[in-house]
C-alpha cells in the first residue's frame, strides 16, 4: 500500500473579490497524494495540538510520488461551516490508492476563518472554488504538469455534495429552495447561522460583492473534466437545484446516506436525487448513522469538546463508514 503525503497551500482567484471587498478571493487547500518519501521525521500519526480530528498517517510536505507519471486527482467540497480536513480520511484512503486528493476551504464557510452569512448563502461560490484550484494546480506547485486531466473525479459532503452536483452542470434557482424549506427545521439556517434567512435582504441592500454574487446563482458552473462523482449526506441545499438541470446530469454519481441523519435527511435530499439523476447509485447505510459519520475519527479532545460531530451511535463504526464509502468512490472512480 502507498505511503501518503500532505501539504498545504493557498492561491486566489483574482476575477472574484472576498466578501469583504478589499482584495482577491481566497482558497486555500489541503492535499493527500501518494509518495515515496520515508522521512520518518516527518510521519504523524494522531491529532495536532487542539484539534477535533486524527489527522491519520500521513508525511508533511512529502515528494509526489514516482511510480507514474500522471496522477488522477479528485477535488474535495466540506460540508457547511467544516474544512477540508475534516475529509481527511477520505483524502487519505484515495492516496494510498494512486489519487492525488484536494480539498478547499471555501471562503466565508469555513472553520480555518471567521464565518461570513455571504459564505453560507452562496453557495455557488463553492463549485468556482474547485475549478480555479484545478486550473491553476496543474500548472504550477508541488503537482505541476503530474496531474491527469483525462481522469478527474470529484466527492463532497454535505453541502459538498450540492458543490459537486454545480460541478457537474447543476442550476441553482434559491427561490425553489426557500419556498420548499419553508419552516422545515433548515429552513431557516444551518447551527452556525440559525437566523441566516433574514440576512439576504440586508445585504442585498449594503454589500455590493454580495448583490453581485447573488446575481450569478443560476450560471452554469459546470467543469466538463469531471468523470464521476461521489456525494456523501448531501444537504437540504439540494433542493435549490433545478430539476431540468439535474436530469442534463450525464456522469456517473454515486450518493451514501445513514439512516439517522438529521442534517440531510435521506428521503427529501438524497432520495430525492435519485428521481433526477440519469446515472445515480444510491447506497443506504445503516438505521443509526447520522451526519456527522463523514467527518474524520475523532481525539479524546474532539469527543469532549464537540460531541455532536464526533461521538456516534452505538455500534455505529466510523472507521468501517469510512472503509465503506471510500470503497464506492473508488468503484465508481476506477470505472470512469
Amino acid at each position: 500500500m502507498l505511503r501518503v503525503g500532505f501539504t498545504k497551500g493557498k492561491i486566489e482567484d483574482g476575477s472574484r473579490p472576498n466578501w469583504t471587498g478589499n482584495g482577491s478571493r481566497p482558497i486555500a487547500w489541503s492535499a493527500w497524494y501518494p509518495t515515496d518519501d520515508d522521512a520518518e521525521k516527518d510521519f504523524r500519526s494522531n491529532s495536532q495540538a487542539g484539534s477535533s480530528f486524527i489527522a491519520g498517517e500521513v508525511i508533511d510536505n512529502a515528494r509526489l510520488g514516482g511510480r507514474r507519471d500522471l496522477y488522477p486527482v479528485v477535488p474535495l467540497s466540506h460540508g457547511t461551516g467544516g474544512t477540508a480536513a475534516g475529509l481527511g480520511w477520505l483524502g487519505q484512503r484515495l492516496a494510498r490508492q494512486g489519487f492525488v486528493a484536494v480539498g478547499v476551504d471555501h471562503h466565508g464557510n469555513t472553520a480555518t476563518e471567521p464565518y461570513r452569512p455571504e459564505g453560507f448563502l452562496c453557495w455557488w461560490e463553492r463549485s468556482r472554488d474547485l475549478t480555479v484550484l484545478m486550473d491553476r494546480i496543474v500548472l504550477e506547485g508541488p503537482f505541476a504538469e503530474r496531474l491527469d486531466l483525462d481522469h478527474i473525479f470529484a466527492a463532497g459532503f454535505s453541502l459538498g455534495g450540492y458543490t459537486v452536483l454545480s460541478l457537474l452542470g447543476a442550476i441553482t434557482d434559491t427561490s425553489l429552495f426557500l419556498d420548499w424549506a419553508g419552516d422545515q427545521p433548515w429552513g431557516s439556517g444551518p447551527r452556525e447561522f440559525p437566523d441566516l434567512a433574514t440576512k439576504i435582504g440586508p445585504l442585498l441592500e449594503t454589500s455590493a460583492v454580495f448583490r453581485a454574487s447573488w446575481a450569478r446563482q443560476s450560471l452554469s458552473y459546470k467543469d466538463a473534466r469531471i468523470k464521476a462523482a461521489l456525494l456523501c449526506a448531501p444537504a437540504p441545499t439540494v433542493r435549490g437545484l433545478t430539476p431540468e438541470s439535474l436530469r442534463e446530469i450525464r456522469v456517473p454519481v454515486v450518493i451514501t446516506v445513514g439512516g439517522a441523519d438529521l442534517e440531510a435527511p435521506s428521503e427529501p435530499c438524497s432520495e430525492w436525487l435519485t428521481e433526477y439523476l440519469p446515472r445515480c447509485a444510491f447506497e443506504p447505510l445503516g438505521p443509526t448513522v447520522g451526519h456527522y459519520v463523514f467527518l474524520c475519527e475523532c481525539s479524546d479532545s474532539g469527543r469532549k469538546h464537540e460531541a455532536e460531530i464526533c461521538i456516534d451511535a452505538p455500534g455505529v463504526d466510523r472507521r468501517s463508514i469510512h472503509d465503506r464509502t471510500a470503497a464506492l468512490a473508488l468503484g465508481a472512480f476506477s470505472t470512469s
